[in-house]
């Protein structure tokens, strides 16, 4: 069993920051995927970035240039830059086993989930 708890949300104008942290606990894998994922009321759950255990890192076209991820031990980070209020959404942080592959993987790859944080950006 694998424990992911986000930190971080909040409210802020656009052109602000946000930095997501997502803390990892639990069983460990050897080869692994995390991610970050929005989703807005109605909407399926859209992938932003991931990051594999062996470093590489991927991002969705929509914050490319805008959003870092990066990974310290057990706790994942997405530094939101240059906010925009498209950006609006909860955020979730997801772990799956295997690499992430050369873009952010469908929802359906990942079978651990925060519980989510809210992001607001105002215009």
């Amino acid at each position: 069993q694998v424990y992911l708890d986000e930190s971080g949300g909040g409210s802020v104008q656009a052109g602000g920051s946000l930095r997501l942290s997502c803390r990892r606990s639990g069983d460990t894998y050897i080869n692994y995927c995390m991610a970050w994922f929005r989703q807005t009321p109605g909407k399926e759950r859209e992938g932003v970035a991931s990051w594999d255990s062996d470093g590489f890192a991927n991002y969705a076209e929509s914050i490319q240039g805008r959003f870092t991820i990066t990974r310290f031990g057990d706790m994942l980070y997405l530094q939101m830059n240059n906010l925009k209020p498209e950006d609006t959404a909860t955020y979730y942080c997801g772990l799956g086993g295997g690499n992430c592959g050369p873009r952010v993987p469908e929802r359906v790859h990942f079978g651990y989930w925060g519980q989510g944080i809210q992001v607001r950006v105002s215009a």
